[in-house]
């Protein structure tokens, strides 16, 4: 199926085979194969896997929801969908600290925890938390880590 001495990258090769699929039998709304099965079949890595999917939702043919997977999209309705992965992960972690989840003064998770948590690159995650920190819902102590910070000096509404 795939030709891998193409001069072709596997990752845009997949994207054309899941195109086929979602033109010719997928409806709005269905489940796209996930990363899982797209490693299985095609034999690739993940990234290969995730690079693929991305050139589907870079031309809005799907969208994305966090822990829920990947779903063929209606016209118009994955620009709608796209909310970048460190806001959405800010926001989580906002909700989190307005639930008393996440206390004042104490650490909030590692970024290596947060990365497992959220299936993001260290990279998302580091920018969820600068936004955190732009907004006033965290400060960090150098070397130490990020903190939640005490409620007076919280932002009165939500930002993310």
């Amino acid at each position: 199926m795939l030709d891998r001495s193409s001069g072709t990258y596997l990752y845009v090769q997949i994207s054309e085979v899941l195109k086929t699929r979602i033109i010719e039998g997928l409806c709005p709304g269905d489940v796209l194969i996930s990363e899982a099965g797209i490693q299985r079949e095609f034999h690739v890595a993940r990234t290969t896997a995730r690079r693929a999917i991305r050139v589907l939702r870079d031309q809005g043919l799907v969208h994305t929801r966090q822990g829920g997977g990947t779903f063929v999209s209606a016209p118009g309705e994955a620009e709608a969908q796209q909310v970048p992965l460190y806001r959405q992960i800010a926001e989580r972690i906002r909700k989190h600290i307005e639930a008393g989840e996440l206390a004042a003064h104490r650490p909030l998770p590692s970024e290596v925890t947060l990365v497992r948590q959220y299936g993001a690159a260290r990279e998302t995650v580091r920018r969820a938390i600068a936004l955190l920190r732009e907004q006033g819902w965290v400060f960090t102590v150098p070397h130490r880590g990020s903190y939640v910070s005490p409620e007076e000096r919280r932002p009165s509404s939500p930002s993310p």
